[in-house]
C-alpha cells in the first residue's frame, strides 16, 4: 500500500526542491517535476469533462484513464518504478476502437469546441500532448518509462476521439477548419 499524505504542509519545499517518491531531493523546475505536473494538470482537465453530463460509456473510460494517470505520476515520481503494463496500453488502443466505431470517417480537420463537454476534452487532449512533451525531454534526459510515453501519446488519440464522441452523442454538428477561409460545420 502507498504512503498515505498525513500532513501536507512540511514547509520542506520552500527553498525550491521537492522530494521524488525515492526520497531524492530534486529541484521544483527539474524535467522530471516538470513532467510529474503536467500529468496531473492532464488528470485535473480530465476531472472538469467527467464534471459535465456525459455519456457513461465516456464517462468510465476516462475515470479508469485517471487512476492510470496516478500509475503514470507514480513512475515518474519514482525513478526506475514499473506501474504500467502493456495491457494499459491495449486497453486504451480498445477504447479508441469502441468509440470510433460509431463516428463518421473525418475528412477534414476539427476545430476543438461542441458543447461544454466535448471542449472540456479538446482542452485535455492539448494539455495531454504537453504532458507528452515533458516526458519525452524527460526520457532524453534520463531514463524514463517507454510505456509511460506510448500510454500518454495513445491517451491524447482517445481524447479527441472522445470529444467528437461527446459531440456526436448530443447532436452537436462539428466545427470543421476549412483554411484561409470560414469555418463550417460537418
Amino acid at each position: 500500500m502507498a504512503n498515505r499524505l498525513t500532513k501536507i504542509t512540511t514547509r520542506t519545499g520552500d527553498d525550491g526542491t521537492t522530494g521524488l517518491g525515492d526520497g531524492q531531493r530534486v529541484g521544483k523546475d527539474a524535467l522530471r517535476i516538470a513532467a510529474m505536473g503536467d500529468i496531473d494538470e492532464l488528470n485535473s482537465a480530465l476531472g472538469t469533462v467527467l464534471a459535465e453530463p456525459i455519456s457513461q460509456r465516456v464517462h468510465d473510460a476516462l475515470a479508469a484513464i485517471q487512476n492510470d494517470l496516478f500509475d503514470v505520476g507514480s513512475e515518474i515520481c519514482v525513478p526506475g518504478r514499473s506501474a504500467l503494463w502493456e495491457a494499459h496500453v491495449e486497453g486504451l488502443d480498445a477504447r479508441i476502437e469502441s468509440l470510433r466505431e460509431t463516428l463518421a470517417p473525418l475528412h477534414e480537420f476539427v476545430l476543438p469546441g461542441g458543447t461544454r463537454a466535448a471542449a472540456a476534452c479538446h482542452l485535455a487532449r492539448a494539455v495531454c500532448r504537453r504532458a507528452e512533451r515533458s516526458l519525452v525531454a524527460l526520457h532524453r534526459a534520463e531514463p524514463a518509462s517507454a510505456l509511460s510515453l506510448q500510454y500518454v501519446n495513445r491517451l491524447s488519440d482517445l481524447l479527441f476521439i472522445a470529444a467528437r464522441t461527446l459531440n456526436a452523442e448530443a447532436r452537436f454538428p462539428e466545427t470543421l477548419w476549412r483554411p484561409g477561409g470560414e469555418a463550417g460545420d460537418a
